[in-house]
C-alpha cells in the first residue's frame, strides 16, 4: 500500500490533466466529442489503480482533502459570471430555453428516481444517474455526489461520474444528426451571412482589462469573500432548517448576488478574464483529482442499471427536442443550432454543447442567437433552476 499526501496527490492531478490534454489533441475521437482533459486522464490513473488493486499487486491512496476547495473555487468563479444584464441581450430565446433547462432537470430526475425504485436501486442513485450528472455533468457529479456518499450511499461519487462520461459522449453522438433531421426536415437555411464574431459567442461579459497582479488578487479577494460568506450561511441554513445544503451552493448564489451588486456600483471592477481564468485552472484540477479517485470496482454491478437509465434519459432528451423544444424556438435555423447546444449541454456540458453548434454552423452557416443564447444559460444560468431541484430531490429521498 502507497499513501500519496496533498502535495503529491495535486502534482498527479496536474500530470493526469496534461496527459488527457496531450491525448486529446493526438486522438480524433476524444477531440470529435470534446471529452474533457481530466476525464480523460483521470479514468487512465482510475483503471490503472483498479487494475493494479484487482490482481493485488497494489494499493493507491490519494489524499484529497483539498479537492473541496477547488471544487468550491470553481462554483463560486460561476456565480461571479452571472451578470443580470445578460438576460435582457438574449430576450425571449433565453427565457424560453431556460425554462426548458429546468424542466429537464426535473424530468431528469424523475426519471432517474423511477428507474432507480424499478430497477430496486437506492432512489439517490437515481439522483446522480438524474440531473446531477446528465445535465449538471462532471462538475455537480463530483460535488453532489460527496454529499450523497456522506448520506450513506456507498459508491454515489463514482456511480456520478461514470454516469457523466457516459452521457457527455452520448451527448456529442446525437447532437448532429438531431440537427440534422431538424434541417432536413424543415429545409431550414441561416438568414445569417455575416461570420460569428467574438461576442456572438456569448463573449459580451469580457473585459480587454489587462491582467495585473493588482487586479488579479482583487479578483481573488472577491473569489475568496464569496466563498467564505457563502460556506457560512450554507452551514447556517443547514443547522437551522436540517435541509442538506451542498457547501458550493451558498458560495455560488453569494457570488451572484454580489456580482450584481458590484455591477451596479462599478463596472470595472470584475474583470472575468482573470476570474475565468481561476474557474479553468481550479476546474481541471479538481475534476482530475475527482475522476482520479473513482473507485471503478464499486460500480461494477451497477453498470448494466447505470445503463440503461442513461439510455432513458438520452432518448427523452432526443424526442423532448424534437417534437417540442423545437417548435418552442421558432421552429427555425436558429432553433435547430440550438437543439443541438440543448442535447450537448443537457447529457453533458456546455462545451459539448459549444461543439455540437460549432460543427453545425461550420458546415451550414453562423447562427448569432445560438451562440448567445446556449452559453449564457448553459455555464451559470442553468443552475438557478437545477440546484434548488437537484437539492430538494435529494432531501426528499434522503
Amino acid at each position: 500500500m502507497i499513501e500519496f499526501d496533498q502535495v503529491t496527490t495535486i502534482f498527479f492531478a496536474l500530470a493526469v490533466y496534461m496527459l488527457g490534454t496531450f491525448l486529446n489533441n493526438k486522438i480524433l475521437f476524444l477531440n470529435k466529442f470534446c471529452i474533457p482533459a481530466p476525464v480523460v486522464g483521470g479514468l487512465l490513473f482510475a483503471l490503472v489503480i483498479t487494475f493494479l488493486r484487482g490482481f493485488d499487486i497494489l494499493i493507491i491512496n490519494l489524499d484529497t482533502s483539498l479537492q473541496n476547495l477547488f471544487m468550491l473555487t470553481f462554483f463560486t468563479t460561476v456565480g461571479l459570471g452571472a451578470s443580470f444584464k445578460l438576460l435582457k441581450i438574449g430576450g425571449k430565446l433565453l427565457i424560453i430555453y431556460w425554462l426548458a433547462c429546468g424542466f429537464l432537470a426535473l424530468a431528469q430526475n424523475v426519471i432517474g428516481v423511477s428507474m432507480a425504485k424499478l430497477l430496486h436501486l437506492d432512489p439517490l442513485i437515481g439522483v446522480m444517474v438524474g440531473a446531477v450528472s446528465m445535465e449538471g455533468g462532471h462538475g455537480a457529479a463530483t460535488a453532489f455526489g460527496t454529499t450523497i456518499e456522506e448520506l450513506g450511499v456507498d459508491g454515489a461519487l463514482s456511480i456520478g461520474l461514470a454516469a457523466a462520461t457516459v452521457g457527455l459522449v452520448a451527448g456529442g453522438l446525437i447532437g448532429g444528426p438531431i440537427v440534422k433531421y431538424l434541417m432536413n426536415k424543415y429545409q431550414l437555411k441561416p438568414t445569417e451571412t455575416e461570420e460569428i464574431s467574438d461576442s456572438s459567442m456569448g463573449n459580451v461579459n469580457q473585459q480587454d482589462t489587462k491582467i495585473n497582479s493588482k487586479s488579479f488578487m482583487m479578483q481573488v479577494f472577491i473569489i475568496v469573500f464569496c466563498m467564505a460568506l457563502g460556506t457560512f450561511l450554507g452551514d447556517s441554513f443547514t443547522e437551522v432548517t436540517g435541509f442538506v445544503l451542498p457547501g458550493y451552493v451558498g458560495a455560488m448564489f453569494v457570488a451572484v448576488i454580489v456580482r450584481n451588486i458590484i455591477d451596479r456600483i462599478s463596472g470595472n471592477v470584475i474583470q472575468m478574464k482573470s476570474i475565468g481564468i481561476i474557474g479553468d485552472i481550479t476546474l481541471g484540477i479538481f475534476l482530475s483529482m475527482a475522476l482520479m479517485s473513482i473507485q471503478l470496482w464499486e460500480i461494477v454491478d451497477l453498470a448494466l442499471p447505470l445503463l440503461l437509465i442513461i439510455l432513458v434519459q438520452v432518448i427523452f432528451i432526443a424526442l423532448f427536442s424534437i417534437f417540442i423544444l423545437f417548435k418552442m424556438l421558432g421552429k427555425n435555423y436558429d432553433a435547430a443550432v440550438m437543439i443541438g447546444g440543448f442535447t450537448g449541454h443537457g447529457l453533458g456540458a456546455t462545451p459539448n454543447a459549444i461543439a455540437n453548434m460549432d460543427a453545425v454552423v461550420s458546415k451550414f452557416g453562423p447562427s448569432r442567437k445560438a451562440f448567445l443564447v446556449v452559453p449564457l444559460v448553459g455555464a451559470f444560468l442553468i443552475d438557478v433552476f437545477a440546484v434548488p431541484i437537484i437539492i430538494t430531490t435529494i432531501n426528499l429521498f434522503s
